[in-house]
């Protein structure tokens, strides 16, 4: 017998009793009601398995017409709803016409204990999978993860990579939970999918959820998921993450921005093994490996009390720190020829290389975006260049090369303008040849010019 929880509706109080008498060894959890008008009240906060609905109330003797209305009206409060039918009037054509309707099967009264058992068995078992097949498209949206952050690779031969490479090698074939530290820009998130490469979880799911991008009012939602209703706009309900992630990894970035009281729901999960979705009663066990970063300093915020001393030494088995750019030698002048090259074959240019002065330049520069803006300043000067080797005057970085860059000339926007500019006074305001050297649309150069002038 597969086991759930099921609602019984029948106007008969003496069938309620001879089947919660029956179905108790069978059932997880069982519910009745005499009353078809308390369904949805019913499926709102206590979501059944399988719903065992009378076809003939009171107002009407055999026609079955009542039972279809609240089979319509249970099919509208939750479409994959299981609802198996009976009644004393049973026939082929009514049955035809239940299943057509949208139940799953048809028992008539009196009933046969095996074959009612098998029925309601099968209905919860169908239940079960539909909700299975949920979870896998709530993976499915989940994994919809842009192809660059996905197969990107570690880059670098200095000293400090070496020794993260190392550390990251001795982790392969572990499940333990790791904490990955660094700036802005560093490449937290690569370092976070080669370790789950690498893992007995790799040919498992792999979720990521940005904390630093969501708002504090959503953090438990998307973390532990909800039931329908659970709040006004809970249409119907959703897993969490940790729930999504199951037998795979969770990537909690920038756990930093978690407050006091989710580290502590985050910390009892993790201690458990369980969540309970918004809304709910019943635990939901969990089983997953978790790999977290930040850009914050976890032990000054332990000093301020601003993070949970115990929650980090449950996330932080291994530590692994990603070094900042400046700190990794001739790494940046491997990796502007890695983003050279790939920038090169996405805009179709074929640029000759970094000129000697370029490669000065850019080991001088403190680099405080780290590989992030590197990058960005790599694919920039493709696009400003015209095919030859790049020189100076196409990395827009400080002048002198000294110094940090400000952080308002990191502006995404300013940079965007700033390149459009380049462009149309490199070719006295072609409008195609611009949007050619930017590698966009004529229409698409058109709205940022308009965009620029509001």
């Amino acid at each position: 017998m597969q086991k759930g929880k099921i609602l019984i509706v029948d106007d008969n109080e003496d069938i309620l009793f001879a089947l919660n008498l029956l179905l108790e060894p069978y059932m997880d959890e069982i519910r009745v009601t005499t009353d078809p008008e308390q369904i949805v009240r019913f499926m709102a906060r206590y979501p059944p398995d399988v719903v065992l609905l009378d076809m003939n109330f009171r107002q009407d003797a055999s026609s079955g017409r009542e039972g279809f209305r609240w089979l319509e009206e249970i099919l509208k409060t939750d479409p994959d709803a299981a609802v198996v039918f009976m009644t004393a009037y049973a026939d082929m054509e009514k049955a035809i016409e239940a299943i057509k309707a949208g139940a799953v099967d048809f028992v008539p009264k009196p009933w046969e204990k095996e074959k009612l058992l098998a029925t309601l068995s099968s209905a919860v078992a169908l239940r079960q999978s539909r909700r299975r097949v949920e979870n896998l498209q709530q993976q499915v949206s989940v994994l919809s993860t842009p192809p660059d952050a996905e197969n990107g690779e570690i880059i670098g031969t200095s000293e400090v990579m070496q020794e993260l490479f190392s550390t990251i090698e001795k982790l392969r074939n572990t499940d333990a939970n790791i904490l990955i530290t660094g700036e802005n820009g560093t490449g937290k998130d690569l370092v976070a999918r080669t370790v789950y490469r690498g893992s007995p979880r790799a040919d498992r799911i792999f979720v990521s959820i940005d904390l630093g991008s969501i708002p504090e009012s959503l953090f438990e939602s998307e973390l532990f998921g909800y039931e329908k209703g659970a709040f006004t706009d809970a249409k119907k309900e959703k897993p969490g993450r940790l729930e999504v992630a199951g037998g795979g990894t969770l990537f909690l970035d920038e756990i930093g921005n978690l407050s006091l009281p989710m580290q502590a729901k985050l910390l009892t999960a993790i201690e458990k093994r369980e969540i309970v979705r918004l809304g709910a009663t019943r635990p939901v066990p969990i089983d997953v490996r978790l790999i977290s970063a930040t850009n914050a300093d976890i032990r000054e915020m332990i000093d301020a009390g601003k993070f949970r001393p115990d929650l980090l030494y449950r996330i932080n088995t291994i530590e692994l720190h990603i070094p900042p750019l400046r700190e990794r030698g001739d790494d940046v002048v491997l990796l502007a020829e890695h983003f050279l090259e790939h920038f090169g074959q996405k805009y179709r240019k074929n640029p000759g290389g970094l000129s000697r002065e370029v490669k000065e330049k850019l080991l001088k520069y403190p680099w405080p975006g780290n590989v992030r803006e590197l990058e960005h300043a790599v694919e920039r000067a493709v696009i400003l260049s015209g095919g030859e080797v790049l020189l100076p005057q196409h990395f827009m970085l400080t002048p002198g090369s000294t110094g940090r860059r400000p952080l308002e000339e990191l502006n995404l926007e300013k940079l965007e303008n700033e390149a459009i500019e380049q462009a149309l006074r490199r070719v006295k305001g072609n409008i195609s040849q611009a949007a050619e050297l930017l590698g966009i649309t004529r229409y698409a150069l058109y709205r940022k010019i308009e965009k620029q002038k509001r």
